[in-house]
């Protein structure tokens, strides 16, 4: 592939990879078993990332290993109806056609491990998506660093990716210990505590004593919210994660977090006071939060807009349980493909959004000027209710 005997595209992806692994010292390439890649809304790539893939896809290029697709800008079937704007669909719809056309699934999804990309413990990824990133290292205990969009597409397109980062047991080590000493309750207090350790750290990997039960959407929250306010990819908890028992802790730096922590972490994120919309499912949710969700709704009557943002066959088996129509009873959408962050919500006239994910509500300010409100579920119903 370096010299060309593939082509121009297979050359200069290649190079890519070569460059990557010599700033990071890899001492070779490495198979790996799946890509997920980001860069998919046009609100994050514009113009010139329109293009830029357009021209690989006319180039011939093709992935040559399964490659799952972040979410794009908007629901790609019902955007009319949600209000999306028609200049932005447009573009956004040429971009997947660029990717449907290297061959890459169209997953648009956040969560590809609960759509059919689920890799196994150990096996080596190059993903970029840093909450995806962050569950696949963590919950699964597979192995990748969190790519960027090029990185990510390059592996796709190639098949491997240098042998750095996370991919070495060494780096996979715990470099702090979380001590919680709080009782998490929901999803909302696990984004709360990602949030107040990844901007307390910033990198590294920490360990987590203290947690007494987290299923796997709470641990997607905290994984979301630490790769959104710091830059980690990897953490471990104690008695729960697959590689916690694995690891050395002994000798490390300790971060105590206690009631007025995590109080702290929701004063901070906490930015609006009332909100325009709900926007549920940062990281995409899983069908059981669909169903709690449902559930809450029932016999209610929403009097302002709320989202759940889910991958598109995640809402096709919510559809056929009836899930889908029991929250759209209750005045509520189940949005498929896309989420608050990668979408031009602020072109669509929302100013405030209300959130229980830590991720969202540590990104909205920035990427969609927004006001937040940072809640649990049960007392964003009661603000839209």
């Amino acid at each position: 592939m370096l010299a060309g005997e593939y082509g121009e595209v297979l050359e200069r992806n290649f190079r890519l990879l070569v460059r990557l692994g010599d700033i990071y010292g890899a001492d070779r390439m490495i198979p790996v078993g799946s890509v997920q890649v980001a860069g998919v809304s046009y609100k994050s790539i514009g113009d010139p990332g329109l293009e830029f893939l357009e021209d690989l896809a006319d180039k011939g290029a093709r992935v040559r290993v399964p490659t799952t697709l972040n979410p794009p800008g908007m629901d790609l079937e019902d955007w009319k109806q949600l209000g999306f704007p028609e200049d932005f669909a447009e573009k956004q719809l040429r971009i997947i056609a660029a990717f449907r056309k290297m061959g890459v699934m169209m997953t648009a999804t956040c969560t590809p491990y609960l759509v059919g990309n689920l890799p196994r413990f150990r096996e080596h990824l190059a993903w970029s998506e840093s909450s995806a990133v962050s569950f696949a290292n963590s919950v699964i205990g597979a192995r990748t660093n969190r790519e960027g969009g090029p990185s990510a597409l390059a592996s796709a397109l190639c098949g491997v990716t240098p042998n750095y980062g996370l991919h070495l047991n060494e780096n996979r080590q715990p470099t702090i210990v979380v001590d919680v000493k709080v009782e998490l309750r929901h999803e909302a207090d696990f984004g709360a505590l990602g949030y107040h350790v990844g901007k307390t750290i910033e990198k590294g990997v920490p360990y987590f004593k203290g947690i007494k039960h987290a299923d796997v959407d709470q641990l997607k929250a905290l994984g979301a919210a630490m790769a959104a306010s710091g830059a980690i990819a990897l953490y471990h908890v104690e008695g729960i994660t697959p590689e916690a028992d694995l690891v050395n802790v002994e000798g490390l730096e300790k971060l105590e977090v206690d009631e007025g922590e995590l109080r702290g972490a929701y004063e901070k994120l906490n930015t609006g006071e009332e909100p325009d919309i709900a926007i549920l499912g940062c990281p995409h949710a899983s069908l059981r939060e669909i169903a709690k969700l449902a559930e809450k709704l029932e016999g209610k009557r929403l009097r302002k807009p709320l989202w759940i943002c889910t991958a598109r066959a995640t809402k096709r088996a919510a559809e056929g349980m009836g899930l889908v129509d029991a929250i759209e009873r209750a005045g509520g959408k189940v949005v498929a493909d896309t989420c608050a962050v990668v979408a031009p919500i602020e072109r669509m006239g929302f100013k405030c959004t209300a959130v229980n994910s830590g991720k969202a509500a540590s990104y909205l300010p920035g990427f969609c000027k927004q006001a937040v409100v940072f809640r649990s579920i049960d007392e964003i119903l009661g603000m839209m209710a």
